[in-house]
C-alpha cells in the first residue's frame, strides 16, 4: 500500500532512512532564530553543533547540509545545524534540506516540530516541493508513522496542492491496516471528499473495513449498496472484507447468504480470496463451502497450499465427507504437495467411523502407505468393529515391516482385555516383548481392565502393585475399574491405597467408583476416613454428587453424629449439590431424632415438591417421625399431593395417616383419607378401626364432629361410622 511516485525532481542523494533521536520544539526553534542579533551569530557552543558548523564554513550548499544531517543522530544539534544554515547568507533551503529535516523530526515523532517545517516549506515553494511532500508521505507510511502522514497530507492540500488518490488510498490503507481510530479514516476520507478527488473501489474497500472493524455492521452495509451509486463496483476484496467480518462477528449464516451474491454477480476470486475464506469457513465447521470454495479455485488454476489443504481436510473429515476428503487428498498428490500423516490417519478415521475397514484397508494399501500413526488408526478401526482377525494380520505385516510401536501392541491387547478375553491379550503380550517392545503403562492398564473383566481383582490389584514400583499412574478407566471392583468384593482398604496413590498423581476417578469407596468406607464406621478422602478426591480433580455427600451423612446418622451432619450438608449447598431422595430420607430422619420439628417438615415439603418419593418401607418410616412429632396436619399439601400421584403409598401408611391425623384434631382430614383407603381396596388395621369405632359410638355422638370447618363428610364414611365398620 506505498504511494507510486514518479522520480523526485531533487537530489537522488537523498537515502530513504534516518536515525533518530532527541529533538526540541517548533516554537524553541522560532524564538532562537528571532533572537539572533546577527546573521552569522552562532548558537550557544556545542561540541558536536561545532564540528558541523566547521564542515560547513565557506562550503555551505544543499548536499553538504544534507550529508551532515544525515550524519547527525543527536535530533537537537541536526535541528541547530539546519536553522543555523537559515540564517547564511546566500543560502537557501531546497525542498531536498526541508524533505530531510522533517523526515528526521517526523520519525522521531515530533510531530508538532515537523509540521512547522512542513508548513514553512509549502511557503517556501521550493521546487520539487509537491513530489517531497509525496515521497514524505511515503516514507511515513513505511514507517507505520500515520499521524505524521496525516500532517503532512494535510498541509499539502492547505498549500494548493492537490494529492493523488493513490496517496490518499495508501494512508487510508497505512491506518486500517495499523487499525487506528476511526475517526482518523474519516477525517482522511473527508480530506480526499473535500480536495474533490472521485473514491475508487480501493478507498472505498478501506471505509468499508474500517466501518466493520469498528462493529458500524449497519453502516457498513449500507457504504456497500452505495458503491455503485459512487461509480464503483464491488470486488473480491470487498466481498473478502464483507464475509470475513461476518464470520468474525459470528454471523455465519449470513456470510454465506454474502458469499452466494458475489458469486451470481459474476465476481471473480483472486488467490486472497481463497487463502483468507476457505479456512474461515472450515474453523466455523461450514465443510459445503470450503469444498466449493475449493472446486472452484482450483478450477482458477490456483494451487492451494498445503495450510489450506490442511484445514479443509480436517473440516471434511470432522464431518465423515470422505468422498470430498478422498478428493482433496488426491488433488494435493497430483499438485505435488505432500499431505502429512496425519491427514492420512484422519481419512482413515473417517473410513472407521463409516464401518468401511476394509475399504481403508484397500486406501492404503493403493497408495502405499505402511506408517504407525495411519496404520494404528485403522487398528483401532479394526478393533472397534469387532474384526480381530484382520487387526492381528495388520499387526503383524506392522511388526514384520518394524513399522509396529507400543502403542499398536496396546491397541490389540486393550481391546482383548476390554471384551474380556484375558488370555488372548497374555498371548498378544507375549509376542510384543519377543519383537522388542516393552510393554508400559498402557498395556498394564489394559490388563488391570482385562483382570477386572473377569472379577480377577487380586490379580488386577497385583498389576497396580507392579504399576506403583515403576511410578506409572492408571489411565482413568482402569483406575476406576479397580476402585469399583475392589468396592464389590469389600476390599476397601486395598481400594482406598488405590485411590489415595492415584489421587496423589493429581489423578481424578469417575464418580460413579468414588461413590462406592465412600460407601464401602462409611459402611466399615470410618467416616472420619470417608471424609479425608473426599478433600484428597477434591484436590485431584474429582467431583462429590449428591450420593457422595448421602453416603457421608447416612455414615454419620448411623453413628448419630447430628452436629457434623448438618455441617455436611452445608458443604454440600455450598458446592451447588443438590439433595438426593437419601439425603432428604436421612436429614428428615436425623431432624425427627433431634426434635427439630421445623426443619423436618420444612426438608419433607421439599422432598415431595421436588418429585422425590421414598419407596413404601422409607415413606413409611419418614411419615411415623412426622406423626410422632404430631405435625401430619402441617404436612397437609404434601400428603395431598403423595395420595394424588403416588403409588408408594400403602396400607400401613393410610393408617399412620389416618391416625395421626385424627389424634391431631384434624378428623376430616382422617375421614377423607380412610375414602381414598378403602377406595383402593384396603381395609383399615384394629388400631385405626377401633379409633374410628370408640369415636363413633361415643356418648350422644354429635355428628356434627363429622364435619371439620362445615365441611360435609363423603356418605361413605358415615355409614361406615354408623355401622361401626360391623367388624367382630
Amino acid at each position: 500500500m506505498l504511494v507510486k511516485l514518479q522520480p523526485l525532481t531533487f537530489s537522488k542523494r537523498i537515502p530513504f532512512w534516518v536515525c533518530s533521536g532527541a529533538c526540541i520544539s517548533s516554537a524553541s526553534c522560532a524564538k532562537t532564530v528571532e533572537c539572533f542579533p546577527g546573521k552569522n551569530q552562532d548558537p550557544p557552543n556545542s561540541s558536536d553543533f561545532e564540528q558541523n558548523i566547521q564542515s560547513l564554513r565557506n562550503k555551505l550548499v544543499p548536499d553538504n547540509l544534507i550529508r551532515v544531517l544525515d550524519n547527525t543522530d543527536d535530533l537537537s544539534s541536526a535541528v541547530k545545524v539546519f536553522k543555523w544554515a537559515s540564517l547564511q547568507r546566500r543560502f537557501n533551503h531546497t525542498a531536498d534540506t526541508y524533505y530531510r529535516i522533517i523526515l528526521k523530526l517526523g520519525l522521531a515523532g515530533k510531530v508538532e516540530e515537523m509540521e512547522g517545517f512542513c508548513q514553512n516549506m509549502v511557503k517556501d515553494k521550493c521546487p520539487g516541493v509537491e513530489e517531497a511532500l509525496l515521497a514524505l508521505v511515503d516514507m511515513f507510511v513505511k514507517h507505520c508513522r500515520q499521524s505524521e502522514a496525516i500532517r503532512v497530507l494535510v498541509n499539502m492540500k492547505a498549500g494548493g496542492y492537490r494529492p493523488s488518490i493513490e496517496t490518499f488510498n495508501a494512508v487510508l490503507g497505512a491506518l486500517v491496516e495499523d487499525k487506528r481510530d476511526f475517526q482518523d479514516v474519516l477525517f482522511v476520507y473527508k480530506e480526499m471528499v473535500t480536495a474533490g478527488i472521485l473514491p475508487t473501489i480501493e478507498t472505498l474497500n478501506y471505509l468499508l473495513e474500517a466501518l466493520l472493524e469498528t462493529d458500524h455492521i449497519e453502516s457498513a452495509l449500507g457504504q456497500y449498496r452505495r458503491m455503485k451509486k459512487k461509480g464503483c463496483s464491488p470486488n473480491c476484496r470487498t466481498f473478502e472484507i464483507l464475509i470475513k467480518a461476518h464470520i468474525a462477528k459470528g454471523r455465519v449464516d449470513e456470510a454465506v447468504i454474502v458469499l452466494s451474491e458475489m458469486l451470481e454477480l459474476g465476481c471473480q476470486p483472486d488467490l486472497s480470496f481463497y487463502s483468507t475464506l476457505i479456512p474461515l469457513f472450515c474453523q466455523n465447521n461450514r465443510p459445503e463451502e470450503g469444498i466449493r470454495l475449493f472446486e472452484m479455485m482450483r478450477a482458477s488454476n490456483f494451487m492451494p497450499d498445503s495450510l489450506i489443504c490442511g484445514v479443509l481436510l480436517q473440516c471434511l473429515c470432522k464431518n465423515l465427507c470422505l468422498n470430498d476428503a478422498i478428493k482433496v487428498l488426491e488433488d494435493m498428490m497430483e499438485t505435488g504437495l505432500t499431505p502429512a500423516n496425519d491427514v492420512f490417519a484422519d481419512v482413515v478415521n473417517v473410513f472407521c467411523k463409516l464401518g468401511k475397514i476394509d475399504d481403508a484397508m484397500k486406501f492404503l494399501e493403493d497408495k502405499h502407505i505402511l506408517e504407525t500413526s495411519v496404520c494404528n488408526v485403522l487398528l483401532e478401526g479394526c478393533c472397534s468393529a469387532g474384526k480381530f482377525l484382520m487387526a492381528k494380520d495388520l499387526l503383524v505385516k506392522m511388526s514384520e515391516s518394524d513399522v509396529a510401536d507400543c502403542n499398536s501392541w496396546n491397541i490389540l491387547i486393550r481391546w482383548l482385555c476390554e471384551n474380556s478375553r484375558i488370555r488372548v491379550a497374555s498371548e498378544i503380550l507375549g509376542r510384543m516383548v519377543v519383537s522388542s517392545s516393552l510393554p508400559d503403562c498402557a498395556t498394564y492398564s489394559a490388563l488391570v481392565i482385562g483382570n477386572c473383566k473377569m472379577s480377577n481383582y487380586r490379580n488386577a490389584l497385583d498389576l497396580f502393585h507392579h504399576i506403583r514400583a515403576k511410578s506409572w499412574v492408571l489411565d482413568p478407566t482402569s483406575y476406576s475399574e479397580l476402585v469399583k471392583g475392589l468396592c464389590l468384593v469389600e476390599m476397601t482398604h486395598e481400594a482406598t491405597e488405590v485411590f489415595c496413590y492415584m489421587s496423589s498423581n493429581r489423578c481424578s476417578i469417575q464418580s460413579s467408583s468414588f461413590n462406592m469407596l465412600i460407601k464401602g468406607v462409611c459402611e466399615t464406621g470410618k467416616v472420619d476416613e470417608a471424609i479425608r478422602l473426599q478433600k484428597l478426591a477434591y484436590y485431584s480433580g474429582t467431583s462429590s454428587t449428591s450420593s457422595t455427600y448421602s453416603a457421608i451423612m447416612f455414615g454419620l446418622s448411623k453413628v448419630d453424629n447430628a452436629k457434623d451432619l448438618l455441617v455436611v450438608l452445608s458443604k454440600m449447598l455450598v458446592e451447588g449439590c443438590n439433595l438426593d431422595l437419601d439425603a432428604y430420607c436421612i436429614l428428615i430422619q436425623s431432624m425427627s431424632l433431634q426434635n427439630r420439628v421445623k426443619e423436618c417438615i420444612l426438608l419433607f415439603r421439599m422432598m415431595v415438591n421436588k418429585g422425590l418419593i421414598p419407596d413404601s418401607e422409607r415413606l413409611f418410616n419418614l411419615l411415623s417421625c412426622i406423626a410422632n412429632l404430631s405435625q401430619l396436619h402441617v404436612i397437609s399439601d404434601s400428603i395431598d399431593k403423595l395420595a394424588s400421584s403416588s403409588e408408594a403409598l400403602n396400607s400401613a401408611i393410610y393408617n399412620v395417616l389416618i391416625n395421626g391425623l385424627w389424634k391431631e384434631g384434624y378428623k376430616h382430614e382422617a375421614c377423607r383419607l380412610l375414602d381414598i383407603m378403602l377406595e383402593k381396596g384396603w381395609v383399615p388395621d384394629a388400631k385405626t378401626h377401633g379409633l374410628l369405632i370408640g369415636s363413633a359410638v361415643s356418648e350422644e355422638v354429635d355428628w356434627n364432629v363429622l364435619d371439620y370447618d362445615n365441611c360435609t363428610v363423603q356418605d361413605t364414611v358415615s355409614n361406615i361410622l354408623v355401622e361401626g365398620l360391623d367388624v367382630t
